[in-house]
């Protein structure tokens, strides 16, 4: 297991690096093929999050992991964002296989109140097709996914403003 975790931190190294030298994050589609999952993973116990109890807001699924660089810098943007946007966005991020003292440090550090699912195997990053650290789905506020951003933004900059104003109208 800990040589898996190594290739894929590896493997994620070599992305970034690319990434980071074209701007350090890309936006792909999201396939109009691909269903969208209807739930997201319970927090702490408590009963599965319902995409459809969200109909109205736009919604952002960050997948992320303590080990990911990109993931702890981006993580203050997200939380800004979901404060000051709160009426019309929902931020859930979906930790990947983190051990639980590791997320638990990780949200004591950064001081993080966005809401934290546990996803110990995986299950629910290779549902929404997550392979690359951070990735961000945007749903719109009618409840399509749109895209998927992979790698770090900063959520309160310019562009991450020209990928969120579209989500927040309702058609």
């Amino acid at each position: 297991m800990q040589r898996r975790a190594l290739l894929l931190q590896l493997g994620f190294g070599a992305w970034a690096g690319l990434a980071h030298a074209e701007g350090g994050y890309d936006v792909k589609a999201w396939s109009a093929t691909r269903a969208l999952p209807r739930q997201v993973l319970s927090e702490d116990g408590k009963a599965p999050i319902q995409l459809a109890d969200f109909h109205g807001r736009a919604v952002l699924i960050n997948f992320w992991a303590s080990w990911c660089e990109p993931c702890c810098q981006e993580m203050p943007s997200l939380q800004k964002l979901a404060t000051t946007r709160a009426q019309d966005l929902v931020v859930l991020t979906v930790n990947f296989k983190d051990a639980p003292a590791n997320v638990e440090t990780f949200i004591a550090q950064t001081g993080l109140k966005l809401p934290v699912l546990r996803d110990p195997d995986g299950v629910t990053a290779q549902a929404f097709g997550v392979r690359i650290f951070p990735s961000t789905v945007l749903i719109d506020a009618d409840g399509v996914a749109r895209s998927t951003v992979r790698g770090g933004l900063d959520w309160i900059g310019p562009a991450a403003q020209q990928l969120i104003s579209p989500l927040l109208k309702r058609r």
